[in-house]
C-alpha cells in the first residue's frame, strides 16, 4: 500500500512530461495507477477478521507515521475511490481528445489527487489523514478551476477551497484534542479508547463541522453545485466518488465509537435531512443537467449522512451500501451528462429534446442508474434503501425519537429523489412540446465514439449488479456493520417478503411521481427564487465584506507617503526597544575603546561619510556616501578574521550601488526637486533617537552574556555534522538552513515585487522581445564565431567583411553612440567566462574556503551586470536567455528539495549524506548534500540579479526610448 502511495506521487510527476507526447492518449497511462490500487486491494480483500497494515516511521519526534490500514470500510473506500478513478481516467481519453492544452497538468493533478483520496481513506494516523484532507482540497481547486480562463471556474475553485479549508481546520483543532485526551496518533486506536466528557464532545463537533463542509451538507452546501463549473470528468470524480466521500467517510469512521455522544446524532439527523430536502427541492428547478445532478448529489449526501452518521449496526451496514451505489450511478450519470455536453455544446434541458431515441443505450443506461438513485428493484439502490427504512424503522420502534425524525426526512427525501430522477430523464431524453403543444423537433444527435460510453455503461451495469449480488456485498460489508454500537440483525437481500419497508418505498414511488407531475403541471419549476435568502448569499456577503473591510483599512494606512511608512517603523522600533530597556532593571556595558588599530582610521572616515551622506543634495552622491560606510564594514570584517563576510559585503554594496543607479535614472537628480524634505527637525530627532537605541541594544546586548557563546562550538560542529570549515558557509547551508531558505524566500518575493513594479504584464514579455529582436544566426554564432559589424548588422567574420570592425559584443551595436565604448566592450568580453569561472569556484570552494552560493551568485550577477552595462540589454538577452522567474523557482525548489528529501527516508530534515572517493589527478574527494542547497542559493541570488537588471535596467531602457520617441513625435507633430 505505501509503494502504491508512492507510485501516485511519482505518476503525477510523470504525466506532465508524458502529455507533451502522448496529448490526451496520457490518460491511459493514468488509468493504470488506480487500476493498479484496484486490483491490489481486490487481492487483499478483508477475509478472516484479518486487517492488511503497513506503516513507515516518518517524523518520529512527533509520533507522526504514515501507517495504512485497509479494514473493511478503507476496503469499500479504496475500490470506490480507484475504480471509479480508473474509468474517469479512461473516459478522459475520449472527452479531451483533440484538447491538447493543460492535460498535462490536468492528469497530473487528477492523478494526484486520487493518490490522495487513497492515502486518506487508508491512513490510520490521525495527523495524515488532516494532511491528506487538506492536500484534497487543494487539488480540487486545481480541478475545479482548470477552466482558469474563465471567471466562473476561478470563483468556484476558490469558493470550495474557502469552504473545505476551513473546515479542515476546525477539523484539524478536533484532531488535536482527540490525539491529547487518548495519547495517540492512531485512530483505531482512539476508537479502541472511546473517550468520553466534555472535552470529546466539543472534539467530535469539531470533527462533525469538517466532514459536514467537506461533504457539503447544510449550511456548507452551497460551494458544491458551484463547482460543477469543472470539467465533467471532475464532477463524475470529485464530486460523486471521491472528494464528497471524504466527510462520509469521516462519519463512518467515528460514528459506531461515538454515536451516543450528545451531540453526535443530533447535529448529523439534523443536517443530514435539511441538506436532503433542499438539495431535492432545488433539484426540481434547475435546467443544466449537471446542477440537476449537483443538488441531487447534495440532497443523496445528506441522506446518506442521516443513515450512517445514526451509528447504529443496521444503519452503518445499509450506509455503507448506499455510500457504494452513490459511487457508481452518480458517478454513471455524470459522465453520461459529459457525453451530452461533448456531442452537443449544451446540457440545457430546454435546448434538448428526442435525444433518448437517437441514442437508446445511453438513455437506458442512464434509466438503470436513475433507478438505482430512486431505489427500485432489482438494483443495489433498492438494497440499500430497503435495509435504512428497515434499521430506522426499528430503531424508531424502539423509542428513538431522532431515528423517527430520520426516517420521516429519509422518506420525503426519497419521494423527491425519483421526482428530480424523473427531471434528469425527461429533460435528456424525452421528446418535448413546444408552448402552444406541438412536438419539437428532434434535436440532432451526432453519434458518440464507442469508448466515450464505455465507463458510464461499466458503472450502471455495476449499479444493476449490486443489487442480483447483495448477499455477497452482505458477507464483505458485514465486518464494519458489527463494529457498531448496539445489536442488529439485518441481513443485505434483494429480497425481504412483504414489510414495512416494502409499503415505504411504494410511498416514496408514487409519491415522487406525483411530485414530478405536479412541477410540470403547476410550471413551478420556473418560477423566481422559493427562498428570499440562501446559504450562498451568505458566503458572497461575507466575501464582500472582507473586501471592503481590507480596501478601508488599506484607505488609512497606505496613504501614499515613503516618509510615513518609514517614519511609523522607525517610532515604534523606538517605542518597543526603549520600554523593554527601561523596564529592565540593571544594564550592564562592557565596552572596548577600539580591537584593532584600523578602526582608529576607519570609523571617522565612516563617522564623516554619514554625515555627508545626510547633507548631500544630489541622489547619486548620497548614494555613493552611504555605500562608502558599507565598504568601511568591509575592512572592518577583513580585519577581524571574517573573509568571507567582507566577501559578500563587498559585492552586496556593488549590486546595491547598480541597482540604486538604474532606479536613479527615473528620480530628478537633486533631491527635493518637486518634494522638499517636510519637518527635517523632527526626522532628525527620530533618526537619531532610533540610532541612539540600536546602539544602546548592542551594547547592552553583547554585555549581558553569562554563559559561554554557542558559536564557540561552531568551528567543531561545522565540521563534525557539515563536513566543512568554513563555519559561515556550512552554518547557512546545514547547521541554520530553515532560516536561509526564509531569506530566499525573501529574495524570491523581493524580485518579484521589482518585476511587477515596473513591467505592464510580465517579465517574460521584455526578454522575449529583446531576444526576438537579434538575429537568430547572430546569437548562435556569437558563441563560437567571430563576428564583424556591418551596415546591414552583426554578421559572422567571411572573406567579403573581414576588414569591418570586429564586434566585441552582439549588442554594442544597437548602443548609441554616446554610451559607446568599445575598450570596455573588449574587457567584458575577455573577463566575462573568467568571472562566471571563479564564480563557480566560490560556490564549489565556500564549504572549506571563503565564498559560498550567496557570493558566487552576486560575482555572475556581476559578470551580467558587466554585459548589460557594456551592450545594453539586447546583450543582457543574448547573455542571459532564459527567464529569471524559472531561476529563482528551481533555485528554491533545490533548497527546500534538500531539506525534504531527507524527511522521505525517515531523517530529520537537512539531514547531509556525504560522499567521499579517491579520484585520478584529483585525490581524495568529499561531496556532501548541502552543496545541493548551496547551488539553490547560487541560482536564486542569480535570479535576483537578472530580475533586476531586466526590470530597472532594461525596461526602464524600453521605457525611456518610447518616453523619448513619443515626445519627438509630439513635437514634429507641433512644428
Amino acid at each position: 500500500m505505501l509503494v502504491l502511495l508512492a507510485l501516485f506521487a511519482g505518476g503525477s510527476l510523470l504525466l506532465p512530461v508524458l502529455a507533451k507526447w502522448l496529448g490526451a492518449r496520457v490518460f491511459w497511462v493514468g488509468a493504470l495507477f488506480p487500476l493498479a490500487a484496484f486490483v491490489h486491494a481486490l487481492a487483499i480483500t478483508p477475509h478472516d477478521g484479518s486487517i492488511p497494515f503497513e506503516s513507515y516511521s516518518w517524523i518520529g519526534p512527533l509520533d507522526v507515521v504514515i501507517s495504512m490500514r485497509m479494514d473493511t470500510l478503507s476496503w469499500l473506500l479504496t475500490l470506490v475511490v480507484t475504480g471509479v478513478g480508473t474509468l474517469v481516467m479512461a473516459y478522459c481519453r475520449v472527452y479531451f481528445r483533440g484538447k491538447d492544452a493543460g492535460l498535462g497538468q490536468f492528469s497530473a493533478v487528477l492523478l494526484a489527487f486520487a493518490g490522495a483520496m487513497y492515502g486518506l481513506v487508508l491512513t490510520d494516523d490521525a495527523v495524515m489523514l488532516v494532511m491528506f484532507w487538506e492536500v484534497t482540497s487543494i487539488l480540487s481547486y486545481l480541478l475545479i478551476g482548470h477552466y482558469h480562463t474563465r471567471a466562473a471556474s476561478r470563483r468556484a475553485a476558490l469558493q470550495a477551497l474557502l469552504v473545505t479549508t476551513l473546515g479542515g481546520l476546525v477539523m484539524f483543532i478536533g484532531m488535536v484534542i482527540l490525539i491529547v485526551e487518548t495519547g495517540t496518533t492512531s485512530i483505531s486506536r482512539m476508537l479502541e479508547l472511546a473517550p468520553t466528557g466534555a472535552l470529546v464532545d466539543v472534539a467530535l463537533v469539531l470533527l462533525l463541522v469538517g466532514a459536514v463542509s467537506k461533504s457539503a451538507l447544510f449550511p456548507f452546501h452551497f460551494w458544491l453545485p458551484g463547482a460543477m463549473a469543472a470539467p465533467t470528468p471532475v464532477s463524475a470524480y470529485l464530486h460523486a466518488a471521491a472528494m464528497v466521500k471524504a466527510g462520509i467517510y469521516l462519519l463512518a469512521r467515528f460514528a459506531p465509537t461515538f454515536a451516543e455522544a450528545g451531540p453526535w446524532r443530533p447535529i448529523v439527523i439534523v443536517l443530514g435531512v435539511v441538506t436532503m430536502l433542499l438539495g431535492g427541492v432545488q433539484a426540481l428547478r434547475e435546467t443544466d443537467l449537471k446542477r440537476i445532478l449537483a443538488f441531487g448529489t447534495v440532497s443523496q449526501l445528506g441522506f446518506i449522512s442521516t443513515i450512517i452518521g445514526y451509528g447504529g449496526r443496521d444503519t452503518a451496514l445499509a450506509g455503507v451500501a448506499l455510500l457504494l451505489a452513490h459511487a457508481l450511478f452518480k458517478s454513471s450519470l455524470f459522465l453520461v451528462v459529459g457525453v451530452i455536453d461533448r456531442q452537443l455544446s449544451t446540457r440545457d434541458i430546454r435546448r434538448l429534446s428526442g435525444v433518448g431515441r437517437q441514442a437508446p443505450t445511453m438513455a437506458a443506461m442512464s434509466m438503470v442508474a436513475i433507478a438505482t438513485m430512486a431505489g427500485l428493484p432489482p438494483t443495489l439502490g433498492f438494497v440499500a434503501k430497503e435495509a435504512a427504512f428497515t434499521a430506522l424503522l426499528d430503531e424508531a420502534l424502539a423509542g428513538s425519537a431522532w431515528a423517527l425524525v430520520a426516517l420521516i426526512g429519509v422518506v420525503i427525501g426519497s419521494a423527491l429523489t425519483l421526482a428530480y430522477g424523473l427531471r434528469f430523464l425527461w429533460g435528456a431524453f424525452w421528446t418535448k412540446r413546444d408552448p402552444e403543444g406541438r412536438l419539437r423537433e428532434d434535436t440532432p444527435w451526432p453519434d458518440p465514439p464507442i469508448g466515450f460510453l464505455t465507463s458510464p455503461l461499466v458503472l450502471a451495469a455495476l449499479a444493476l449488479a449490486g443489487g442480483l449480488v447483495a448477499p455477497l456485498l452482505d458477507a464483505l460489508l458485514a465486518d464494519y456493520a458489527d463494529t457498531a454500537i448496539g445489536e442488529g440483525h439485518y441481513h443485505l437481500a434483494l429480497w425481504h417478503g412483504w414489510e414495512p419497508a416494502l409499503l415505504l418505498s411504494l410511498v416514496t414511488v408514487v409519491g415522487g411521481a406525483a411530485i414530478f407531475w405536479l412541477v410540470r403541471v403547476t410550471r413551478w419549476d420556473v418560477r423566481g427564487r422559493v427562498l428570499p435568502f440562501q446559504a450562498a448569499d451568505l458566503y458572497y456577503a461575507s466575501t464582500r465584506g472582507v473586501d471592503r473591510l481590507s480596501v478601508a483599512v488599506t484607505s488609512l494606512t497606505q496613504r501614499g507617503s515613503l516618509p510615513l511608512y518609514v517614519g511609523t517603523i522607525f517610532v515604534v522600533l523606538v517605542a518597543a526597544e526603549a520600554s523593554v530597556l527601561l523596564a529592565g532593571g540593571e544594564w550592564r556595558a562592557e565596552l572596548d575603546a577600539w580591537q584593532h588599530p584600523v578602526q582608529l582610521a576607519l570609523a571617522p572616515l565612516m563617522i564623516v561619510a554619514g554625515f555627508l551622506a545626510v547633507r548631500a543634495r544630489k541622489r547619486y552622491t548620497g548614494v555613493v556616501l552611504v555605500s562608502a560606510t558599507g565598504l568601511g564594514m568591509v575592512v572592518l570584517f577583513a580585519v577581524e578574521g571574517a573573509p568571507d563576510l567582507a566577501l559578500t559585503q563587498v559585492l552586496v554594496e556593488s549590486v546595491t550601488l547598480i541597482a540604486f543607479a538604474l532606479v536613479l535614472r527615473r528620480l530628478p537628480s537633486r533631491l527635493g526637486t518637486h518634494n522638499d524634505s517636510v519637518a527635517p527637525v523632527a526626522r532628525a530627532i527620530l533618526a537619531i533617537a532610533a540610532g541612539v537605541t540600536m546602539a544602546v541594544v548592542a551594547v547592552i546586548a553583547s554585555s549581558a552574556r553569562i554563559h559561554e557563546p554557542v558559536s564557540t562550538a561552531w568551528t567543531e560542529l561545522a565540521y563534525e555534522i557539515g563536513h566543512g570549515r568554513n563555519v559561515v558557509n556550512v552554518a547557512l547551508v546545514d547547521l541554520r538552513g530553515w532560516d536561509t531558505m526564509g531569506e530566499l524566500s525573501v529574495l524570491v518575493l523581493a524580485a518579484t515585487g521589482v518585476a511587477s513594479l515596473v513591467f505592464v504584464t510580465d517579465r517574460a514579455d521584455s526578454l522575449h522581445r529583446i531576444a526576438r529582436r537579434l538575429p537568430r544566426s547572430a546569437r548562435r554564432a556569437a558563441r563560437r564565431r567571430l563576428l564583424v559589424e556591418t551596415t546591414g548588422g552583426i554578421r559572422v567574420e567571411n572573406a567579403e567583411n573581414r576588414e569591418h570592425p570586429r564586434a566585441w559584443l552582439v549588442g554594442g551595436q544597437r548602443m548609441s553612440a554616446e554610451s559607446r565604448s568599445i575598450l570596455l566592450e573588449m574587457i567584458v568580453r575577455i573577463l566575462f567566462h573568467t568571472i562566471i569561472v571563479v564564480s563557480l569556484y566560490l560556490l564549489f570552494a565556500g564549504h572549506n574556503l571563503p565564498g559560498g552560493g550567496f557570493a558566487g551568485g552576486l560575482v555572475a550577477g556581476m559578470a551580467l551586470v558587466m554585459r548589460y552595462v557594456a551592450g545594453g540589454r539586447y546583450e543582457l538577452g543574448v547573455a542571459a536567455p532564459g527567464d529569471a522567474g524559472q531561476l529563482l523557482g528551481f533555485g528554491m525548489v533545490l533548497a527546500v528539495g534538500t531539506a525534504v528529501v531527507p524527511v522521505l527516508f525517515g531523517l530529520d530534515p537537512l539531514t547531509r549524506g556525504v560522499w567521499e572517493a579517491d579520484l585520478p589527478l584529483l585525490g581524495h574527494v568529499e561531496f556532501v548534500t548541502s552543496t545541493i542547497f548551496d547551488i539553490g542559493v547560487y541560482l536564486v541570488v542569480i535570479g535576483l540579479v537578472l530580475d533586476v537588471l531586466r526590470s530597472l535596467g532594461a525596461e526602464v531602457d524600453r521605457q525611456l526610448r518610447e518616453e523619448r520617441r513619443a515626445a519627438a513625435e509630439q513635437g514634429s507633430a507641433t512644428t
